[in-house]
């Protein structure tokens, strides 16, 4: 088959996984820079090219989209699902897991756990978030932050409430939540393949950091997860719409709680830690998947 990778960086070790996985079982693939697409918004036969040419036949588009271009990113990858272009994961999936406020609040509808999270437009109603996520410490999260950037630990009342007002000053939007001290600075990366847990691992920050992405200094390991973190990284890509998702849970005193549900998981750290083939996962799941015009979303605005 002819599978197509929206990427900018074709040298990231994630991409070049992907491409050796597809060529290893025989399909052809190309790396298209998204930025690099022009859409052809016709009625009736919308297309694309790339570099001035029209882009021809696929059977399957990878979507490794950046959270730095994610609006224009998921308009190349809705042209390619009106096309006919089955998609790893789609457009509309991918847009929920990119807007945090919105994850929680679909989570929240299905009952999944979550640490306890609070959102206001107004500085003046710092106090009100702070009350609502019971108090210092909290975690406050960019909603556009990615990688670990963007999320400041508030110590105290009143560190929180000054990073919190020179946030909403600045008018970014934010997240408040409360801090899960017993997870010590640890967190769960649970990868989800076509609604099956095939691997996860332990992730820990660096000596002083609370934050554990391995973008960050943090060390990771495989673990064996519980039936009942397990049943919340499925339920959670489910509800998500994704069919891969890099599931990242806390242990709390309550229970899993989710953090995030990331739609192009990073591969390196998942197969270094637990050896396993990630990126071949990916592909036989695709090739086993993918159908001409198989999309929900082909012919939809």
């Amino acid at each position: 088959m002819k599978i197509a990778m929206l990427a900018r960086n074709p040298n990231l070790y994630s991409h070049v996984r992907l491409c050796e996985a597809a060529r290893e079982r025989g399909h052809e693939i190309d790396i298209l820079n998204t930025l690099r697409v022009t859409l052809n918004v016709t009625s009736h036969r919308p297309g694309a090219q790339y570099h001035g040419e029209p882009i021809g036949h696929y059977d399957a588009v990878i979507p490794r989209i950046g959270a730095s271009i994610t609006q224009y990113g998921l308009a190349v990858l809705r042209q390619f699902e009106m096309m006919g272009v089955w998609s790893l994961n789609e457009s509309v999936a991918i847009g929920r897991s990119r807007d945090k406020l919105r994850s929680m609040q679909i989570f929240a509808k299905h009952g999944l756990g979550l640490p306890v999270t609070a959102f206001a437009h107004d500085p003046k109603q710092t106090d009100e978030v702070l009350k609502i996520v019971g108090g210092a410490p909290v975690v406050i999260k960019l909603l556009e932050g990615t990688q670990g950037i963007g999320v400041v630990l508030g110590e105290t009342e009143k560190s929180a409430k000054s990073v919190i007002e020179a946030f909403r000053g600045a008018n970014v939007n934010i997240l408040v939540q409360e801090f899960i001290k017993e997870a010590d600075g640890s967190d769960i990366r649970i990868f989800v393949i076509g609604g099956k847990v095939v691997a996860s691992m332990m992730r820990t920050g660096a000596k002083g950091d609370f934050r554990s992405n391995l973008h960050r200094g943090g060390s990771a390991r495989a673990i064996k997860i519980t039936p009942e973190e397990r049943s919340t990284a499925v339920r959670a890509a489910k509800v998500m719409g994704l069919n891969v998702a890099g599931v990242d849970i806390l242990r709390s005193n309550h229970g899993p709680v989710i953090m995030e549900v990331n739609s192009s998981p990073g591969l390196e750290g998942i197969e270094n830690a637990t050896g396993k083939d990630i990126a071949g996962m990916i592909i036989d799941f695709l090739a086993a998947n993918s159908k001409a015009g198989k999309t929900k979303t082909k012919g939809k605005g």
